[in-house]
């Protein structure tokens, strides 16, 4: 059974490591400083944002004309389980990592649009690859934050990391979106997918037992996180992927009561538990209820 460490507080990492933090809710460490460092698979109770310079991660998505060879980042919150079990082999990184601790962000603007920075349920495999260029922003913060942290303690300087903070987080979102556009050829071919696995989902008449899918269930097919999976698609087509799924459960809808199916078979055979729910899913999708549609479809 895999060892895990507990992170419940910047300092259970720090300690870790060998870094003597000044701050009880956040830390900056700077891999340099503290290697060579074992591996470690830790549970988290705090936040964390780690990239290493030389990131030995195998990239399976096309780099084109970008160079990443300065690292990858990975971001863990709170309830998460990351990291590597501890084989006693000790590695050099470089590279930094900020952990912060939820508390520090109690009362802040940042405390609620935490939540809006969607990468941090990301897989491993999904991390963010980076440039040069935004490798050097990144490691520019964590130099800026980490001279903060070394000042007396003040009423502003809460403020002030958080301001850092929510920076990293907004270059990160950047980075990311940049990452999304690289890969287009990879996020058509993620979408291509999408769509076999409805029609399959369909053919296979899995919706008699499990319902309408959901994007859990297709993220998990398609091996990606459903964060992931959800801004891929929304960056794909402009629309999230539920409402992707909701279409075309519609337009299979319209086909049957195009074939003359009554709305209630109609709802059974796309597995609606109730009538009442095609019906509506169909208003708000097409602005008609089914019998409208159906009236309308005698008319042409």
């Amino acid at each position: 059974m895999a060892k895990i460490m507990k992170i419940r507080n910047v300092s259970d990492y720090s300690r870790y490591v060998g870094h003597t933090g000044r701050h009880p809710l956040v830390c900056v460490i700077d891999y340099a400083e503290v290697s060579p460092v074992r591996h470690c698979l830790n549970n988290y109770s705090v936040y964390g944002i780690f990239f290493h310079d030389e990131a030995d991660i195998d990239l399976s998505y096309g780099c084109g004309k970008y160079d990443y060879k300065k690292g990858t980042v990975i971001c863990v919150a709170p309830g998460q389980i990351g990291g590597k079990e501890d084989n006693g082999e000790q590695v050099t990184l470089t590279g930094w990592a900020l952990l912060f601790h939820p508390d520090l962000l109690h009362g802040t603007h940042l405390e609620k649009s935490i939540k809006n920075y969607s990468f941090f349920d990301y897989r491993v495999n999904e991390a963010l690859h980076m440039t040069d260029e935004e490798h050097n922003i990144l490691s520019s913060l964590m130099r800026q934050i980490q001279e903060e942290l070394q000042n007396k303690h003040d009423r502003q300087q809460d403020s002030i990391i958080i301001g850092y903070i929510e920076l990293v987080l907004n270059f990160c979102q950047r980075f990311y979106n940049r990452q999304f556009i690289t890969r287009e050829l990879e996020n058509s071919d993620i979408l291509m997918k999408f769509d076999n696995l409805l029609r399959d989902y369909y053919e296979k008449k899995l919706q008699t037992t499990l319902g309408i899918p959901t994007v859990q269930y297709c993220a998990d097919k398609l091996c990606l996180s459903p964060n992931y999976f959800g801004d891929v698609i929304r960056k794909t087509t402009g629309d999230t992927a539920s409402n992707y799924i909701r279409q075309y459960v519609v337009q299979l809808a319209k086909n049957e009561f195009a074939n003359g199916t009554g709305i209630a078979q109609t709802a059974y055979n796309l597995g609606f538990e109730y009538p009442q729910h095609l019906s509506r899913m169909f208003k708000k999708q097409t602005g008609m209820t089914p019998t409208e549609y159906s009236e309308s479809l005698l008319k042409r």
